[in-house]
């Protein structure tokens, strides 16, 4: 298989339709962890995809619940996948090799195998930008079923959501237009690794959380605010060169508003020490 990096650039010249989710997110996980073995993993993704196929080719194509139900199944049965309740923010469960090896991760990652097993079965499907939730959709002609992968693939109906919700922003936290809005394959792949980030930039690891941030990029080159956050750590980091170099590439992207502003005003200060 391709080096890591050559492979997550060329992922990103990709249409977001063409993003095979699963592996991207192998990828971007051999690139967090170099010494790891990687091909158990590319071929677990094999097997859940012929075992998706297989179940499709059983089922009712407008059956969203029979769906739902077969990738429980397959995924929380079958293969044994468990959200990590005892150590939730292990790094390991946003790494998709590590995550395949114990079986267990975040909702997001557990969120990316889901996908995987249901867009080789042929069946429309999305990620869901639920507030510190990650979900997922099946999609039907007219309608979509809700389901939670890090609780073994629960249905989701509109209690279960006000639910969960209330417990994420407090008692009078109420369901809302816009909590169900759909991500791009991109944007589930960059919620999996800004886990991998944050908790390097928690532990004080910001060579680590640069990387990370940089691997982003690799995948999505046209996302502004990691052009920014690159150009942040570079400056901590007094790489001068490289944080006005990721601060110009945001001012292509971004030249107007608030945020620009403040970008100028620190690469009058980079100027300065470059001077």
């Amino acid at each position: 298989m391709t080096e890591p990096r050559a492979a997550l650039t060329a992922i990103g010249q990709l249409a977001d339709a063409e993003i095979d989710i699963g592996n991207a997110a192998l990828q971007l996980a051999r690139v967090d962890v170099p010494e790891s073995d990687w091909t158990p993993a590319a071929q677990h993704l094999s097997d859940v995809a012929k075992a998706a196929v297989q179940r499709a080719s059983m089922m009712d194509r407008e059956d969203l619940p029979g769906r739902a139900a077969a990738l429980a199944d397959l995924l929380a049965g079958e293969f044994g996948y468990v959200g990590d309740t005892e150590t939730y923010d292990d790094p390991a469960n946003a790494n998709l090799i590590r995550v395949i090896e114990r079986r267990r991760g975040l909702p997001v990652a557990l969120g990316v195998l889901w996908l995987h097993a249901a867009r080789s079965a042929g069946w429309g499907s999305h990620g869901v930008d639920f507030p510190a939730h990650f979900l997922i959709a099946l999609e039907g002609q007219k309608t979509q079923v809700v389901v939670d992968p890090f609780n073994g693939g629960q249905v989701m109906s509109a209690k279960d959501l006000r639910a969960l919700l209330k417990r994420v922003e407090g008692e009078k936290a109420e369901l809302r237009p816009g909590l169900l809005q759909p991500m791009s394959t991109r944007r589930v792949l960059l919620r999996l690794q800004n886990n991998i980030m944050t908790r390097r930039l928690e532990a004080g690891d910001l060579r680590g959380g640069l990387r990370c941030t940089e691997d982003m990029l690799l995948i999505a080159p046209d996302q502004s605010e990691l052009w920014r956050q690159a150009g942040i750590m570079n400056q901590r980091l007094e790489q001068v060169a490289a944080a006005r170099d990721c601060y110009l590439r945001f001012l292509e992207l971004v030249p107007e508003g608030v945020a620009a502003n403040r970008v100028r005003v620190q690469l009058n200060i980079l100027k300065s020490m470059l001077n």
